[in-house]
């Protein structure tokens, strides 16, 4: 079953879609991130991909915009990391208190900006038993490559990312932001997915996080694989390993 839900974060209407599979439950269940500009859906429809695999697997999931993204209430040029992460506790929240839900076998799953705060979340929240991470972001320094837009934002108070006006205040929350701290916490298993020809963030941040994270982990390089995986073969090979990551971890 696929239900378009609603739920209230600082005040703020996010959107999403719940995946509940056949039966009665209660289910395993993920809360899934987007990336930064990105959305529930994401490119190529990942991530719908993403949760009707888990949801084939018996595992229920859950596909949110944070606020400011998508169809979610608030501007994204209000967006920060830190607003994302207590968001992203909240959709926690909503899966706890699902009926159809197993509140002892949570998982989280996030590609990009979302992996930084998937990671964020799973150190800081033990309600979490197992994290993936897809190209995830481990330090923000990678936001500050373009010093050119740095300065703009940093002189006028925001800056023009193709259209999504950013507000300095991103840079300034970005820089407080460390996800490996929080990883470093977390004693759950963990996957780590990352493609080696990443133009956005470099395939040295999975490396980053395998070295940080404690528990069972393990590290899924995909050759060639750009960004979001933007092929059929690449799509293929992430969905099936984190499906059948969550289904033996969870």
């Amino acid at each position: 079953m696929e239900r378009p839900v609603v739920l209230e974060s600082h005040g703020q209407q996010m959107v999403g879609m719940l995946h509940l599979p056949q039966g009665k439950g209660p289910f395993p269940a993920v809360a899934i991130y987007h990336g930064f500009t990105g959305t529930k859906v994401e490119p190529h429809r990942l991530f719908v991909k993403m949760a009707r695999a888990l949801m084939a697997a018996g595992i229920a999931a859950v596909r949110f915009d944070f606020r400011g993204s998508g169809d979610s209430e608030g501007d994204f040029a209000d967006m920060t990391v830190s607003g994302e992460i207590a968001d992203a506790i909240r959709v926690l929240d909503f899966l706890e208190e699902h009926e159809a839900v197993d509140a002892q076998r949570l998982g989280v799953l996030g590609l990009s900006m979302g992996g930084a705060v998937a990671a964020s979340v799973a150190g800081k929240d033990t309600r979490v038993k197992s994290l993936a991470l897809w190209a995830a972001v481990a330090k923000f320094d990678v936001f500050e490559t373009e010093e050119e837009l740095l300065a703009q934002a940093r002189k006028q108070g925001w800056v023009d990312l193709n259209g999504n006006m950013l507000k300095y205040s991103f840079y300034e929350d970005a820089r407080q932001q460390k996800p490996l701290d929080w990883a470093r916490r977390f004693s759950g298993t963990a996957l780590i997915v990352h493609g080696d020809a990443d133009p956005t963030v470099p395939v040295a941040h999975a490396d980053l996080y395998y070295d940080a994270l404690a528990g069972t982990k393990e590290k899924f390089i995909v050759p060639g694989a750009d960004h979001t995986f933007n092929s059929q073969k690449w799509e293929t090979a992430v969905i099936e390993k984190t499906a059948a990551w969550f289904g033996d971890t969870l």
